[in-house]
């Protein structure tokens, strides 16, 4: 009798370590400073650049990737954000890239 509570609490507990183990971080993109971006403290960079992609080419409803000019792009990103770690990444592709809010 004791094996069967024993088997279910076991596959309770197991539950609740999988559940916790799916939850999901919230970032804010915004916040983001270069110093974070290149030193991979938030997530690989590359993770970053394509939300950020998608977010600019949403804001102005275009839907075509260049995938080179994205590469150029992130490689520009990279280098500015060396010298400027202070800087939130949005501005370092605002400013290297021409894009408006």
């Amino acid at each position: 009798m004791m094996k069967p509570k024993l088997n279910i609490l076991s596959l309770i507990f197991l539950c609740v370590i999988i559940s916790a183990a799916q939850a999901q971080v919230t970032i804010d993109v915004s916040k983001i400073t270069c110093q974070q971006f290149r030193s991979y403290a938030i997530t690989d960079p590359n993770n970053i650049a394509l939300w950020l992609s998608g977010y600019y080419n949403g804001k102005r409803n275009n839907t075509i990737v260049k995938v080179q000019s994205f590469k150029e792009d992130l490689e520009k990103v990279k280098d500015y954000c060396i010298t400027h770690q202070t800087v939130t990444v949005m501005q370092a592709v605002e400013v290297l890239l021409r894009i408006g809010n």
